[in-house]
């Protein structure tokens, strides 16, 4: 089995809108230090959008100060997030050559504290994304909300427009229109009806979070963790995202399996040098 790769999200909490998290680019780089430090391979950041922007239009952020400050830091993995975006609103993200970028396929629909966040995105842009990923060598992060996103995704697969291993992160419990039930048994499902050749990591916003984990954990996969998803440990204290990251990389390693360093974590996912 593959070392855990672990992703770091120390970004806003969505349903907490309270919880401190980076909010400068030098913010951001020492906490991707401190995460990589912990555990952490990849680092997901949505790059100083404000949150006004995240459900909107705009799309401010400082894109390439904050994959510069954040390699100048540490060697954790830069993946953008933000897929609420269009391709022209994150093309900065890949003119820096940004790890990874994150992509939805499907409709976005999420029901939080301060916000809905409604947001079409047709199938014509997920191959607008495709081919800018290869274009600047960026690996596409693809957000798998129920089976309609793989439905998508193999559609893209058969009309050659991905290159493998395919990275996908697959969400349980976030709330709204593209809500899932957080289960090990939804996760299992879902997950035998991923294509092969798919690198998986897990995003759980709720208590739930550790069963689900636990269950990526010993069955080959990744975890997504940090104040983004979820900010609680498992003893009910609120945490920063290096502390959560620390907490799951100390889990994965009492069940037998070791944490993946960014260099290994680039092999494995097929990261474009």
């Amino acid at each position: 089995m593959n070392p855990l790769i672990i992703t770091a999200t120390p970004n806003n909490c969505w349903l907490h809108p309270e919880v401190e998290y980076p909010v400068t680019v030098a913010g951001i780089a020492e906490e991707g230090a401190k995460c990589r430090e912990a555990g952490a391979s990849i680092l997901h950041t949505h790059c100083l959008a404000d949150i006004g922007d995240e459900c909107g239009t705009k799309g401010v952020g400082k894109w390439k100060e904050v994959i510069d400050s954040t390699r100048a830091a540490s060697d954790i993995l830069v993946q953008c997030g933000m897929s609420t975006l269009t391709l022209q609103q994150r093309i900065e993200a890949f003119e820096a050559k940004a790890d990874m970028v994150s992509i939805i396929l499907n409709h976005h629909d999420e029901d939080f504290a301060l916000f809905s966040n409604d947001v079409l995105h047709p199938y014509d842009e997920l191959v607008e994304y495709s081919r800018a990923c290869r274009k600047y060598r960026v690996k596409p992060e693809f957000e798998v909300w129920h089976t309609g996103s793989i439905w998508n995704m193999n559609q893209l697969i058969a009309q050659g427009e991905l290159d493998g291993p395919y990275i996908t992160t697959m969400f349980f419990g976030w709330p709204g229109g593209t809500w899932s039930p957080p289960t090990v048994q939804e996760y299992l499902y879902r997950r035998s009806m991923m294509p092969e050749g798919s690198q998986c990591v897990v995003s759980i916003m709720g208590k739930e979070q550790i069963d689900i984990a636990v269950a990526a954990i010993r069955n080959g996969d990744g975890v997504r963790i940090g104040t983004e998803d979820y900010p609680i440990n498992q003893q009910g204290k609120l945490c920063n995202t290096a502390e959560l990251v620390h907490e799951m990389a100390c889990i994965s390693r009492s069940i037998g399996r070791e944490v993946a360093t960014p260099e290994q974590a680039r092999e494995i996912l097929g990261i474009y040098d």
